[in-house]
């Protein structure tokens, strides 16, 4: 071929695309069990670490867009997962607040990871801990890298 940098086996970005792809679809069955989707997933667990956190902080620690995670929060209010209201102090801020059923469904979720771990057949001793923790660093370093991309460009 004569633009090796064009074939997909050189693409940087399509494993990461097929890892987040496949891993999305091994929660499937688990979420389908809590009546969520993925996204509607990683909303809860930003709830889950601090409730009542608004639209704004919520979709900058999910890195998307508030017009991605509006429509997400509308229907999970729809679902009586949680609720929406302005902030007290600042009008133009949407404070988001679990319910009591978006709250329940902690304890149903807290097994979650847990059950990706075995699906993966990852034996949870010091050394695969240390390498995940590793992996998870790593993968961590380079989402600031990309959003320090992001950020400049828009400058």
């Amino acid at each position: 071929m004569e633009y090796e940098q064009l074939k997909l086996e050189n693409q940087l970005c399509f494993p990461f695309y097929a890892v987040s792809r496949l891993i999305t679809r091994a929660y499937q069955d688990d979420l389908d069990d809590l009546g969520i989707t993925y996204p509607q997933y990683l909303v809860l667990l930003v709830l889950w670490e601090r409730d009542g956190a608004t639209v704004n902080e919520i979709a900058e620690k999910l890195i998307l867009n508030t017009n991605t995670v509006t429509p997400l929060l509308k229907r999970m209010e729809a679902m009586g997962l949680i609720t929406r209201t302005q902030s007290l102090t600042d009008q133009r801020k949407v404070v988001v607040k679990l319910t009591s059923e978006g709250e329940l469904l902690k304890v149903k979720a807290a097994d979650i990871p847990f059950k990706l771990v075995r699906k993966m057949n990852i034996d949870l001793n010091e050394t695969s801990i240390e390498e995940l923790n590793r992996l998870k660093m790593k993968l961590n370093e380079l989402i600031l890298v990309l959003k320090n991309i992001e950020t400049s460009e828009k400058a």
